[in-house]
């Protein structure tokens, strides 16, 4: 069974629009997240879960929060559930804006586990982003900006390219073969009402808790630095409600993170679409019924140009 992608910036849409296809085709929801696979973090990812009603979802609420889930395990898990829906003859649906995760479904990806290097992480100890960035581009293409967000994610990055140059059977191993079939639907949205969307999103989350979402998990005992390493609403809210900077600077810095981060994701499926992937851009304001048929089109003319 051919899978089914529905991918795009945040504050798209795409969920609904999902969940809306799964209800019309029978279908089963993955999602493609870095995030919201963690317990706990509800408002800061954006979850939605009333969202999905009564259609089952996968890879969501996985792991606990302060866990350092990664590249290897997506795609472990992810297939383990895109296999269990079509035994049941179900249609998989991988839903999600990180792009790093759709691109590696898709390309059929398939990682070792890289074990920790500790004497590797103690000799890049203290060095500044700029400069792991430096050594990481030394040594791959950086195709995947989120690899150099934050020292940690650096440091796993090298730790991983450092793998696989000692260990090039291992590299090999990790050669992609594209899934055949996959269609990809990307919901596209103007950049102004992308920025409207992000902006009234922030505020309602703000207002629903956000700030006591986060103070929770730190005194369930996640660690501050953890949380911080999760990136946007998890940074700029910890550093407040820790005292790092002010009320005015945290909600003007996230809003901005957040429109740069949707930038960085259209960046991304550009890129996707560069390296041969196919997008089916539909309107994020596309009729419901509308968006449905859209995409039941485009399954019936894949699966006839796969016969022809």
């Amino acid at each position: 069974m051919s899978l089914i992608v529905i991918t795009g910036p945040t504050a798209s849409g795409k969920t609904a629009r999902a969940v809306d296809v799964a209800k019309a085709m029978d279908g089963e929801i993955i999602s493609a997240d870095s995030r919201q696979i963690y317990r706990g973090m509800d408002l800061g990812t954006g979850k939605d879960l009333e969202e999905y009603g009564d259609v089952p979802y996968h890879l969501i609420d996985i792991c606990p929060a302060g866990y350092k889930y990664n590249l290897y395990e997506y795609l472990r898990d992810e297939k383990q559930a895109r296999t269990d829906i079509e035994s049941r003859g179900r249609q998989p649906i991988l839903c999600g804006g990180t792009g790093l995760y759709v691109e590696s479904v898709v390309n059929g990806l398939s990682l070792p586990e890289v074990p920790s290097n500790p004497s590797l992480r103690e000799s890049l100890k203290g060095k500044t982003l700029d400069e792991l960035t430096g050594i990481l581009a030394s040594m791959k293409t950086l195709h995947n900006v989120t690899d150099v967000d934050s020292c940690q994610r650096a440091i796993r990055a090298i730790e991983i390219a450092t793998y696989y140059r000692e260990n090039p059977d291992m590299a090999v191993a990790a050669t992609p073969h594209p899934l055949k079939g996959a269609v990809i639907v990307g919901v596209a949205i103007d950049r102004d009402s992308r920025r409207q969307r992000i902006t009234a999103r922030l505020k309602a989350r703000l207002e629903a808790g956000m700030l006591d979402e986060i103070r929770n998990l730190i005194d369930s005992g996640v660690k501050p630095e953890d949380l911080i390493y999760y990136g946007l609403e998890y940074k700029y809210i910890t550093r407040y409600v820790t005292g790092e900077i002010s009320r005015d600077e945290m909600e003007s810095g996230l809003e901005t993170a957040i429109h740069q981060f949707a930038k960085r994701q259209m960046t991304w499926f550009r890129g996707m679409e560069r390296r041969g992937h196919r997008i089916n851009w539909l309107p994020y304001d596309m009729g419901r019924d509308e968006f449905v048929n859209a995409v039941k089109e485009l399954m019936e003319s894949n699966r006839k140009n796969a016969m022809s």
